[in-house]
C-alpha cells in the first residue's frame, strides 16, 4: 500500500513521524499538490502504457523538511531501459544505467540535500528573482528520471545524518537549473556514494562579499558541523567590484578570511578552489590568457597563511582548455547555433554539461591530491583524471532535461 509517510505509530503527531517515504511506481501515483505532498511534477505524468512506446522523462517530488535524504531507486521495466537520475537543479547522480528486459532490475542509493531559503523565523536567504523558479530552493525534494529509455520501479526516501560538502561560489559552481548551462557543482554529485551529501549554495553573479551579504553563509552555518566541508570558489565577479578597497588584496582576501573563521568556528573543514579559466586564447590560439589578474594569487596567499587546503582549478582548467585546443574547447562551453536554442550562443565562461563534467573530475582529483578523508566515499567506478588527457566530447552521453533557457546566467 502506497503512503506518503511511514509512521512510527498510527496516531503520533506530525512532529515525530518517521522520516521515511516509499513509492511503488508500477502503481498509479498522483500529480504533485500541496494536499498530497508527493507525486509527478514539472512535466505531465508518464503514460502508464509507456512500455508500448518510447519512455518519456518524468519528475517526482516529495515535500520534505530541509536536510539530507538517502534515496534508493530501483530501475527496470518490461523492455530494455536506459535511465539517468538527477535531483533538484539537475544534479547528476547516476547516468546511463541500463537494464535488460523484464527480469533485470538494478538498485542504486545516493544522498540528496534539500534546502529552502528559510534560515529562522525572521531571516531568509536573499535569493534572486530568477532563483525563485529553481527546483533547488523550494519545499520539495525533486527527482528527475531521464535517459534514452527511463524505467523506474520504486523510490524510497529516508532522512539521514551524513557528512555534507557545502559549495560556495558563482555561476561556475551553481546548480544551473536550465539547459544547456551546467557547472561543476551539479556534476560532482555523480562521483560520491550515499555516505556523503552535497549542498550547493552557489549562485550566478555572486562575489564572495555578496554571497555572505545574501545570508547564504548564514544558511550553511545553521547545519554545519564537525566532519563537514565547505568548498569556496570566487573570483570571476569579484574582479568587477570597484568600490574603495575592492580588488584582490583587500576586500577579496578579507571575505575569504570570513569564510575561514566562520567555518572553523563550527569545527568543519574549509577548502579553497581558485577560479576556473575563461576560454580566452592568445593570438597564437594555443595559449590561454590570464583574465583573473591577481585573484588566484591572492587566494593562494590566504590559503598558505591560514593553512587552508587549495585546489588550483585555475591551473587545471588552463591545461584542460589548451589540451582541447581553440576549436574543440568550444565543446566544453555554451557554444551552440541559433537553430538549437532559438538564438546563437557563444559563451566563453559558462560550461555545458560535458565541460562541467570534466571540471568536476578536476575537483575530485584535487581532493585526492590533498588526501582529504572525504575521498574514501567516492563511488567504485571513479577513475583518476588528468586534465591533459580529457574525455572525448564526441562520446559523452547526456540526455538534456526538458527545462531550457537561452538567457545567459548572471556573471561572466
Amino acid at each position: 500500500m502506497n503512503r506518503l509517510l511511514v509512521f512510527l505509530f498510527a496516531a503520533v503527531p506530525l512532529s515525530i513521524q518517521a522520516q521515511t517515504w516509499r513509492f511503488d511506481l508500477t502503481k498509479p501515483q498522483p500529480i504533485y499538490s500541496e494536499e498530497t505532498g508527493y507525486g509527478y511534477d514539472v512535466l505531465p505524468a508518464p503514460d502508464k502504457k509507456r512500455d508500448s512506446k518510447p519512455a518519456e522523462p518524468f519528475y517526482f517530488s516529495v515535500k520534505v523538511p530541509d536536510g539530507n535524504y538517502r534515496v534508493k531507486v530501483t530501475l527496470g521495466g518490461k523492455k530494455n531501459s536506459n535511465t539517468t537520475v538527477r535531483a533538484e537543479g539537475r544534479r547528476l547522480l547516476m547516468d546511463n544505467i541500463e537494464t535488460k528486459k523484464a527480469k533485470d532490475t538494478l538498485s542504486y542509493e545516493f544522498t540528496v540535500n534539500k534546502r529552502s531559503p528559510q534560515i529562522n523565523e525572521k531571516t531568509r536567504v536573499k535569493i534572486k528573482d530568477r532563483e525563485k523558479d529553481y527546483l533547488a530552493w523550494d519545499e520539495k525534494l525533486t527527482l528527475e528520471f531521464n535517459g534514452l529509455m527511463p524505467a523506474v520501479k520504486s523510490i524510497s526516501i529516508e532522512a539521514v545524518d551524513v557528512p555534507t560538502i557545502y559549495l560556495c561560489g558563482n555561476s561556475t559552481v551553481v546548480d544551473q537549473n536550465y539547459e544547456p548551462w551546467a557547472s561543476w557543482g551539479q556534476m560532482i554529485t555523480r562521483w560520491f556514494g550515499p555516505e556523503v551529501a552535497i549542498s550547493n549554495h552557489a549562485e550566478s553573479g555572486l562575489t564572495a562579499r555578496t554571497f555572505i551579504g545574501s545570508f547564504r553563509l548564514d544558511k550553511i552555518l545553521t547545519t554545519l558541523k564537525k566532519g563537514d566541508y565547505v568548498f569556496v570558489e570566487f573570483g570571476h565577479n569579484d574582479e568587477k567590484e570597484h568600490k574603495p578597497g575592492d580588488g584582490p588584496w583587500y576586500h577579496y582576501q578579507y571575505q575569504l578570511k570570513v569564510f575561514i573563521d566562520q567555518v572553523r568556528k563550527k569545527g568543519a573543514e574549509i577548502v579553497f578552489c581558485t577560479p576556473t579559466q575563461r576560454r580566452a586564447f592568445d593570438k597564437d590560439k594555443k595559449t590561454l590568457l590570464n583574465t583573473h589578474g591577481d585573484f588566484p594569487a591572492a587566494m593562494k596567499m590566504v590559503a598558505e597563511k591560514e593553512n587552508v587546503p587549495l585546489i588550483d582549478l585555475n591551473a587545471m582548467t588552463k591545461v584542460f582548455f589548451e589540451t582541447l585546443g581553440f576549436e574543440d574547447s568550444k565543446r566544453a562551453l555554451v557554444h551552440y547555433p541559433e537553430e538549437m536554442y532559438g538564438r546563437k550562443l557563444e559563451d566563453n565562461t559558462h560550461f555545458n554539461p560535458f565541460g562541467a563534467y570534466e571540471v568536476a573530475k578536476c575537483v575530485v582529483m584535487g581532493m585526492k591530491q590533498l588526501k582529504l578523508p572525504i575521498v574514501n566515499y567516492l563511488r567504485n567506478d571513479w577513475k583518476d583524471f588528468d586534465p591533459a588527457q580529457p574525455d572525448d566530447w564526441k562520446t559523452f552521453k547526456w540526455v538534456p532535461s526538458r527545462i531550457v533557457e537561452n538567457t545567459k546566467p548572471d556573471g561572466n
